[in-house]
């Protein structure tokens, strides 16, 4: 995939991070002539677990997704990081001086500006507004994972289950594993509700897709009605 330069991807910063675009005059040199553009294709792994962390992206295309994985292979999503975002781990890792404590991997084919972590020292200690766009990042991020963390320990896996088919239908053009990873569970166990929701009329199965057929008693089902 064609990587743009970096006159055309600091135009899309720009566009896509206001505080980018705020920035004073000698970090904004400093941000053209340090940083780093990327273009990676669907598949890639950005960073893995317990690798160390040298850079900050500001994702202009695409989209990644942030996933723990276990030793026996199960995985659940943290998060996503879409055009105009950035990665809350990554923020984490590079003010703590820790390596990642999980794995991003591009969903879709994706482009980004990274900064490497002299730079984004320097941006946090000389712009207050990147600062608190950054800890505006935390505080954003860390409301969705304690959302994650109570609905994985405090509902129901096929109660979880028939909410995500619900956002995401009325097709849901999505595998089995796929599933199991946005819910923190396993494929063996989707697939029995899966035929379970199937023999009750509420979905119909197909090979890489759900489609809803009783949205009403999904519905029921997710609010435990």
């Amino acid at each position: 995939m064609a990587v743009p330069s970096t006159a055309e991807a600091l135009a899309l910063v720009r566009a896509s991070f206001p505080v980018v675009a705020g920035l004073p005059g000698a970090l904004a040199a400093r941000l053209a002539a340090e940083c780093r553009v990327m273009a990676v294709p669907a598949g890639t792994h950005l960073f893995d677990e317990r690798s160390p962390c040298g850079a900050f992206p500001l994702v202009i295309e695409g989209r990644v997704k942030v996933a723990k994985l276990s030793a026996s292979g199960r995985e659940i999503v943290l998060y996503r990081v879409s055009a105009g975002q950035s990665c809350l781990l990554t923020s984490s890792c590079l003010l703590a001086r820790r390596d990642y404590s999980a794995t991003g991997i591009a969903e879709t084919p994706v482009t980004l500006v990274a900064l490497p972590r002299e730079l984004f020292d320097a941006l946090m200690q000389g712009s207050p507004a990147f600062r608190d766009w950054v800890h505006a990042l935390f505080a954003e991020r860390i409301g969705e994972l304690m959302m994650l963390v109570e609905e994985v320990a405090f509902r129901r896996l096929d109660q979880r289950l028939a909410a995500h088919l619900l956002a995401h239908g009325p097709q849901v053009a999505a595998r089995h594993q796929d599933i199991a990873s946005e819910l923190g569970s396993v494929r063996e166990i989707v697939s029995r509700l899966l035929n379970d929701f199937e023999d009750r009329g509420l979905v119909s199965l197909g090979r890489g897709r759900v489609e809803v057929v009783d949205r009403a008693g999904l519905e029921a089902l997710a609010t435990g009605r």
